[in-house]
């Protein structure tokens, strides 16, 4: 078995920003020369996420909308008085962390319209970092 991890790093815009990442996760797919096993994408950090979703701008505005339905800023919550972000890290808690992909014949597989997004919620622009692990033989 082999194991080949990489690191994306990247700036995001600040709070419901979405960075596409899928094509990145491709490349070290291809790149790790592992056929057939997992990938793992996963954000360090408390207030980022990994998501799927289709790469269209009335779904993706959707969707920011729904988290900001979901989990509204400054609804007194206990955490974060100084950062006034206890709803960056309650929105993260719900989304995740990580998403593992299945690896067959060195490519990753992924529904037509499932795209791989990072999903920043923090309330300030950020650099960002995805580890994104590929696990196989």
């Amino acid at each position: 078995m082999e194991i080949v991890t990489r690191e994306l790093k990247f700036s995001t815009r600040g709070e419901i920003d979405l960075v596409d990442i899928t094509g990145d996760v491709e490349e070290i797919v291809r790149d790790s020369g592992i056929q057939n096993g997992q990938v793992l994408v996963f954000v360090p950090g408390a207030t980022g996420a990994i998501v799927t979703i289709e790469h269209e701008s009335g779904l993706l505005e959707d969707f920011k909308q729904a988290l900001r339905e979901l989990v509204p800023r400054g609804k007194g919550y206990l955490h974060g008085r100084i950062d006034d972000n206890a709803h960056s890290h309650l929105r993260a808690t719900l989304l995740g962390a990580s998403e593992c992909f299945p690896v067959i014949d060195g490519r990753l597989v992924r529904g037509t319209w499932q795209q791989i997004f990072f999903v920043e919620l923090d309330v300030r622009p950020r650099q960002r970092r995805v580890i994104v692990q590929v696990v196989g033989e």
